[in-house]
């Protein structure tokens, strides 16, 4: 969430924050109108809060000198009846004002590339080569139906589509990778957690994921609770609520849960195979960090999750996302994408992004410096490190060998206690 100072006596810097990720300007007129309201009608209530305290300090006066009081007493209760009537209203344009407020996106970092769409996203960096194969590349869902490792169909029978079934050595792999994952990223100084995977509607506009991406998103009726759509949600939650000391700064997390997501919008688009789906393993790391240090904490977050792909030998890039395909929440984020030999392009496997004090506001997340009055908002920022199923397409599509078998990349034998899947 915005602060609200900035929106309403900067509103230009908002208006262009909104054209750069191509916004309807209506939303932000929507919030000016209501704010508009609300700030006239406190000012009445004070000013009629102002006459009532007159009126009483003349009832007070009167009784003293023993006079007739009726017509005071009686201009007192109107003054009362009139405040309380125009609270009651008060109360209704504040929760307004903030529902329109909570869809008003962050505003983009300066380092953000300008940009309508993801076709204007900009190439920061590659590291390693494509392999050149033995053979002609297969699709991953060809591979893991060939080493009958991932089961799509009865998958499908279970609960429907965009569901994967991982047996025998697909299922290894997916623990060997989660535990791998989880060990580097706590051997840099990430604490673990196993958060609870359902949330409630605080959590989820804590993070942003709620009131906008509402249909986004898997719920339960009675008691409302939220399926996470990645552990972002309830690891930032931890402290939301909370005054940090500003010692105990940074703080680092990482977890493994389960992510659920409705892929409400991309009926159609990757339909076969682990991209897209309702159900997926991820390992995410988070921070909690002081405002002035956020963009440095992001790059070295960038880094650690591309320690990830390179200790697996996977080749990859680094895009800057441009300003109309930044995420909601976001300030900035680089999106690391994997190369995939099976579809010949990049794919994404982690997006790494600074929040700013957007999601802290939000949640109500809070430090105090040492020797300082009051408190400030701690910028949150966040990643996947990494997504679990794309990991095993990328390991499945680039160690893919002649006679169908997929080797499996050094750093994660030991977990796998084996060299190959046949």
């Amino acid at each position: 969430m915005l602060d609200v100072k900035i929106v309403r006596e900067n509103t230009a810097r908002v208006e262009e924050s909104l054209r750069k990720r191509n916004y309807d300007l209506s939303i932000l007129d929507r919030f000016l109108k209501i704010e508009n309201e609300r700030r006239e009608l406190l000012r009445l209530i004070e000013g009629k809060r102002e006459q009532r305290n007159k009126v009483s300090q003349e009832i007070a006066k009167l009784k003293r000198e023993k006079k007739d009081v009726l017509s005071f007493l009686a201009e007192a209760k109107n003054i009362s009846d009139f405040i309380a009537e125009k609270e009651e209203r008060l109360k209704i344009l504040e929760e307004e004002a903030r529902q329109e407020l909570l869809i008003i996106p962050n505003i983009p970092h300066e380092s953000v590339p300008v940009g309508k769409n993801e076709t204007e996203n900009v190439e920061i960096r590659k590291w390693g080569i494509p392999k050149k194969l033995d053979c002609a590349p297969l699709n991953h869902w060809d591979i893991a139906a060939m080493l009958d490792i991932i089961d799509f169909d009865r998958a499908s029978k279970i609960a429907g589509a965009r569901f994967s079934l991982m047996k025998g050595m697909g299922a290894k792999l997916e623990r060997a990778l989660m535990n791998f994952m989880l060990d580097l990223n706590t051997s840099k100084g990430y604490k673990e957690t196993l958060p609870p995977l359902l949330v409630n509607r605080e959590s989820m506009t804590g993070t942003g994921q709620l009131p906008k991406f509402e249909m986004e998103l898997f719920k339960t009726a009675d008691p409302e609770f939220y399926l996470i759509p990645t552990a972002e949600v309830p690891v930032t939650n931890i402290h939301r609520d909370e005054i940090l000391n500003e010692s105990e700064l940074p703080i680092y997390y990482t977890a493994y849960t389960p992510c659920f997501r409705r892929e409400a919008g991309s009926y159609g688009k990757d339909t076969r195979g682990l991209i897209r789906q309702h159900q997926f393993n991820k390992v995410e790391i988070v921070k909690f960090v002081k405002p002035e240090d956020s963009y440095d904490e992001l790059e070295k977050l960038t880094n650690d999750a591309e320690d990830i792909l390179q200790r697996l030998d996977l080749p990859y890039r680094v895009i800057a996302l441009c300003t109309g395909d930044l995420g909601f929440s976001s300030a900035k984020t680089y999106d690391i994408e994997v190369w995939l030999p099976g579809q010949q392009k990049y794919r994404e496997i982690s997006s790494c992004s600074n929040f700013e004090d957007f999601q802290a506001r939000r949640a109500n997340i809070r430090f105090k410096r040492e020797g300082k009055k009051g408190t400030e908002f701690v910028h949150t920022i966040n990643g996947s490190a990494l997504a679990i199923g794309r990991t095993v397409v990328a390991i499945l599509e680039n160690y893919q060998q002649k006679d169908g078998s997929v080797m499996i990349p050094e750093a994660l034998r030991k977990y796998m206690g084996v060299e190959v899947i046949r």
